[in-house]
């Protein structure tokens, strides 16, 4: 699973709109709407709070269950 559709999942699971997501990770709402596009790709800071965040709201990813990345 691409990081974009990874963030769209999570976004998705947890009833988020793109703008709300970007709040929660401190984030601008175009930065969120480029990685589900797969344009960009976040920073380590951004990654890192993505992964954080997903795992406080119960969402694990293969990559991340270990408390990596």
């Amino acid at each position: 699973m691409s990081f974009g559709e990874k963030v769209k999942y999570a976004r998705n699971k947890l009833f988020l709109s793109q703008v709300n997501m970007a709040k929660e990770l401190g984030v601008r709402p175009r930065a969120v709407i480029r990685w589900e596009q797969g344009k960009t790709h976040p920073n380590f800071n951004s990654q890192k709070a993505f992964y954080e965040f997903c795992k406080k709201n119960g969402i694990l990813f293969e990559d991340n269950a270990g408390g990596g990345k």
